[in-house]
């Protein structure tokens, strides 16, 4: 084993994956600790996990995979491994042939788990590396199908036999440490599916003769289950429970927060309660703290208004605001700007109601209604903290607005949203708040206005034509649809049978030039100030969009959903 750790060693420094002293200093640590050598240098953040796993396979002689969400492995083969052996070892099933499974894993030298997985199955195994991360991720992905049936199964369970839950919900403050309770087990498997689709939130909603559940899926909702009605009162006892909420609490719209961990990754679900006519409605935000690392690229902005929105989030002062309806990727965007902001020199606080991702290296305030502690009162005291950058989660009212404005007049640059429909209305909504034309013209910078389309799933696509009426909607120019390459999904596992998979974002983005500070200052319409800067050349969301469906990314009918096409 030392000499193979020489020799993998000498290859991390062959690859230049390590410097001749980082090697030295991951030895002592390794010494240190007791840990392998790969462990030790991807916890010194030396090398990450894939140029380590990488080493590893060239060291062994041995193939090295991505496994990203492109890679779909058929039921077949999945079966042939059962989900316990997998899940225990790390392992997955990646092919198999006369005799042979193709397996993967994350440890060339885990000869046990071969071994083991050689007397299960009467098969030759074949090692293939991937990273610890992936495999698990992947797992859940591909096992993720017994969980489905697992819900349905436990449903049909529930609706079969009938249960009394009357004395269910007196005793739930005691489910905690029920872990066997069949409701434990149903919420469990109904968030584990939740996240295994991606997920953004979860619905439960009871109604006079079931409780209906949806799930949010790319922005569309997709009707999952329907429970029984008096498995109500349980679910929703086991959900406080876990929020920690007061269940005995009827009368009340109610919040809490869950902190979920499935597959070695932490999830937070923030929980909403609202009493409805036939009992309280909940509602789980599901808040994956990875999707907070994208960067600006990740968004979908086109060439040009990448390199102009580095720009604008590159200046010393000023208001960038973002602007569109709830759940347009607001949030999502402010964040990639400020990950890309986030420097050791620089001091960054933020306003937000409430903190949904937890960002490290950044001064997170959250609002606070009850004790009188909202955004005007935060901004104040944060000014006095001598930031550089400032995020207000929104602008609601007047006292804001001018906190802003004179925050930003003083030499900080703050980032917040508006809720309006496109960038022009942006200026003449501050100004409708009651900020003075001029102070509006001097401080924004620019505003930025979004929505989000799903992508065009990658797996099934394939060509089609748009219905007249769309291409018409589109302003399509007979040239631009001749070399067009519309694409759409037929429908697959991978994107489970909708044709889309993930999304992404349309925007327009108004940089504050001379004509626009002087139509602002003489308080144009919005209309007017619409027309001139398309003359201007700024291109619209529709326009964005459409860019993207003649480029096969999304569809039409996605873009012109998304989008009002009057203009």
């Amino acid at each position: 084993m030392g000499k193979s750790r020489d020799g993998f060693a000498e290859l991390l420094l062959k690859q230049k994956v390590l410097s001749r002293e980082q090697l030295e200093e991951a030895r002592n640590y390794q010494q240190k600790t007791g840990c392998r050598l790969d462990e030790a240098v991807v916890k010194m953040n030396y090398a990450s996990q894939a140029e380590v796993t990488k080493a590893l396979a060239d060291e062994h002689g041995l193939e090295f995979i991505e496994l990203d969400e492109e890679i779909i492995i058929p039921a077949s083969v999945i079966e042939q491994v059962p989900e316990s052996v997998a899940r225990e070892n790390d392992v997955l099933p990646l092919a198999a042939e006369n005799g042979t499974l193709m397996v993967i894993m994350s440890d060339p030298t885990n000869t046990d788990a071969i071994d083991k997985l050689k007397f299960i199955l009467d098969k030759e195994i074949v090692p293939v590396l991937a990273t610890r991360e992936q495999i698990k991720e992947a797992i859940n992905r591909h096992y993720g199908q017994t969980d489905q049936e697992s819900v349905d199964s436990m449903i049909q369970e529930f609706t079969d036999t009938a249960i009394d839950f009357t004395e269910t919900e007196s005793s739930s403050s005691q489910m905690g440490a029920e872990e066997d309770a069949p409701v434990i087990k149903l919420m469990n498997l109904m968030i584990m599916e939740a996240v295994n689709l991606k997920a953004s939130d979860i619905h439960v909603e009871p109604f006079v003769d079931r409780v209906r559940v949806r799930y949010r899926v790319d922005g569309v909702l997709v009707e999952r289950d329907s429970p029984p009605k008096r498995l109500h009162p349980p679910m929703l006892a086991r959900i406080k429970v876990m929020a920690g909420i007061d269940i005995a609490e009827k009368r009340r719209p109610q919040d809490g927060r869950i902190k979920y961990v499935l597959g070695g990754k932490q999830y937070d679900l923030r929980v909403s309660c609202l009493p409805t006519v036939h009992g309280q409605a909940v509602v789980m935000r599901i808040l994956d703290r990875g999707n907070i690392t994208i960067g600006i690229r990740d968004l979908g902005f086109a060439d040009d208004d990448y390199g102009r929105f580095q720009q604008i989030i590159k200046r010393p002062n000023g208001i960038f605001l973002v602007t569109g309806p709830t759940g347009s990727g607001k949030t999502t965007t402010l964040y990639a700007a400020l990950n890309e902001l986030n420097r050791p020199d620089r001091k960054i606080i933020t306003a937000e109601d409430p903190v949904e991702y937890y960002l490290p290296g950044i001064n997170q305030v959250e609002v606070k209604h009850n004790i009188g502690l909202d955004f005007a009162r935060i901004i104040r005291a944060m000014l006095r903290q001598a930031p550089n950058i400032i995020l207000v989660g929104e602008i609601r009212d007047r006292e804001t607005a001018e906190i802003a404005v004179q925050a930003s007049l003083t030499g900080h640059l703050v980032f917040s949203t508006l809720h309006t429909n496109d960038a022009p209305s942006a200026v003449t909504r501050l100004a409708d708040i009651g900020i003075p034309p001029f102070l509006i013209a001097s401080s924004v910078i620019a505003i930025l206005a979004q929505r989000l389309v799903r992508n065009v799933c990658s797996r099934c696509k394939e060509p089609y034509r748009p219905t007249s009426v769309e291409l018409r909607a589109a302003n399509l120019t007979p040239e631009m649809i001749q070399n067009a390459t519309f694409q759409h999904g037929k429908g697959c596992n991978n994107c489970h049978g909708s044709g889309y998979r993930g999304r992404i974002g349309i925007f327009e983005l108004l940089r504050m030039n001379t004509e626009v500070r002087d139509m602002t200052f003489n308080r144009e319409p919005a209309q007017t100030i619409r027309s001139k800067i398309r003359q201007l050349g700024m291109r619209s969301m529709l326009q964005d969009g459409v860019g993207k469906a003649v480029a096969g990314r999304t569809t039409l009918s996605e873009v012109l959903e998304a989008c009002h096409h009057g203009d």
